[in-house]
């Protein structure tokens, strides 16, 4: 029995070095040699099958999980819009942000499933409620992620001039509230700002809420992208952000995004992850998920992109801890870059069961 564990260790663990980095320009490595939920380990563990795994978000949340499904049921918007209206912008901005990125991905993925009529409920909710800022907020949201899900696409600078146009509307409806700024910094990088222009748009989203993480990681996105083969700029801002960070942030964790952003694309070498620089990334994210709240709604993201980490650095017993505390809601980098979400995920956590199992670990 225990040849057979040892062998699957062997070709989960090989298939992961022989792939290449995720990116969203990349695909392909997640699959871990073939291994997929047929050999998931979940029952043992109290893990949840792969078949129960819920991409749509990082973590639980049951209010809005409800006010998505009752959407895509009854193309009620309602719910939805009452759930936004009694999440408050200034005490629960992470949380608000989040729902405002779900929500709009749903819509979204129903559109991609069914042109011309899916997600036709948020369409109703701006038409009955024109002055509903959270209608906006993910009007402005849809846009944005539909066009940027295609940048190749011939309405692509059309779908985001009104998306920002949209995003304006949703400032008016709402002043000082963070998403809509938030959701600017996407289209800022879609339509291809300049430095100063987006710094501009940065101070905005700074200025209402400047330790919001999820904010950090839209803005992280452009210096990624514009600085791509060169992650200078990606990593100073990063390490700017963590240093500045109060106790209870996440931000520590967000030079660990950074280096995950500037990964080469073929990665043979397995001792990269075992680095000093990933070595430091990986530990300010353990520090932040450690002291940050166990409600912070961004958590989830952190605790999926340090379980990858730590697989990668054969450190299985810490990216166990991980996949235990994010385990069911998949909605997260590193995840939702590949084809098969759920298949990447259950390899990768079938590689921290066998090797944990077997004993092998490098911490």
């Amino acid at each position: 029995m225990e040849f057979f564990v040892i062998l699957l260790l062997v070709v989960l663990v090989c298939g992961l070095v022989a792939m290449p980095a995720l990116r969203r320009r990349r695909a392909g490595q997640a699959a871990a040699a073939g291994a997929g939920p047929a050999v998931d380990p979940f029952g043992p563990h109290g893990f949840v099958p792969p078949g129960q795994l819920d991409v749509r978000l990082p973590g639980p949340d049951p209010e809005l999980l409800a006010a998505v499904d009752e959407a895509r049921r009854t193309q009620d918007w309602k719910p939805a819009a009452d759930l936004l209206r009694r999440t408050d912008a200034s005490t629960a901005a992470e949380l608000r942000w989040q729902r405002v990125q779900t929500l709009a991905g749903a819509a979204v993925r129903e559109l991609s499933e069914a042109p011309g009529t899916g997600g036709m409920w948020l369409r109703h909710w701006r038409v009955v409620a024109p002055e509903d800022a959270g209608g906006a907020m993910v009007q402005a949201e849809f846009l944005a992620q539909q066009a940027l899900r295609d940048p190749s696409s011939q309405d692509f600078r059309m779908i985001l001039e009104e998306a920002r146009t949209v995003c304006a509307e949703a400032e008016r409806l709402a002043p000082g509230d963070v998403v809509p700024a938030i959701t600017g910094l996407g289209v800022a990088r879609g339509l291809g700002a300049s430095e100063a222009e987006f710094q501009s748009a940065w101070e905005a989203v700074t200025a209402r809420a400047p330790q919001h993480m999820g904010a950090h990681l839209a803005a992280l996105r452009y210096w990624s992208a514009k600085w791509h083969g060169s992650q200078n700029q990606a990593e100073d801002f990063a390490r700017r952000a963590a240093a500045s960070a109060p106790q209870g942030s996440l931000l520590p964790a967000l030079p660990l995004f950074a280096v995950y952003d500037h990964l080469p694309d073929v990665q043979l070498v397995r001792s990269l992850f075992q680095s000093v620089v990933i070595r430091d990334a990986v530990e300010a994210a353990q520090y932040a998920v450690t002291h940050a709240p166990e409600s912070h709604p961004v958590l989830p993201h952190v605790r999926h992109l340090l379980a990858w980490f730590l697989v990668r650095a054969e450190r299985y017993g810490e990216a166990l801890e991980q996949f235990r505390k994010a385990d069911g809601h998949i909605g997260a980098i590193p995840w939702t870059y590949e084809p098969d979400p759920v298949a990447a995920y259950a390899s990768y956590r079938a590689v921290a069961v066998a090797g944990w199992e077997s004993g092998r670990n490098s911490a």
